[in-house]
């Protein structure tokens, strides 16, 4: 089943704020929003998940100098 989400769902699953997803869908590194009319627009949950599931996982605890 096809399931959109809002902007608020989209930053709370990645962690990003609108800036930075509007920024990055600029640049074709995050998913494409869908036009749902008048002002509304989604994401497509699968393409947002996949888009965040092939992002570099970062190790905690590391310093950069190491």
């Amino acid at each position: 089943m096809f399931k959109v989400l809002n902007i608020t769902q989209v930053t709370n699953m990645v962690g990003l704020s609108r800036t930075t997803i509007w920024r990055r869908e600029r640049e074709g590194d995050f998913p494409k929003r869908i036009y749902l009319g008048g002002r509304r627009v989604g994401w497509d949950a699968e393409e947002v998940t996949d888009w965040l599931q092939s992002r570099p996982k970062g190790i905690i605890g590391k310093s950069r100098s190491a």
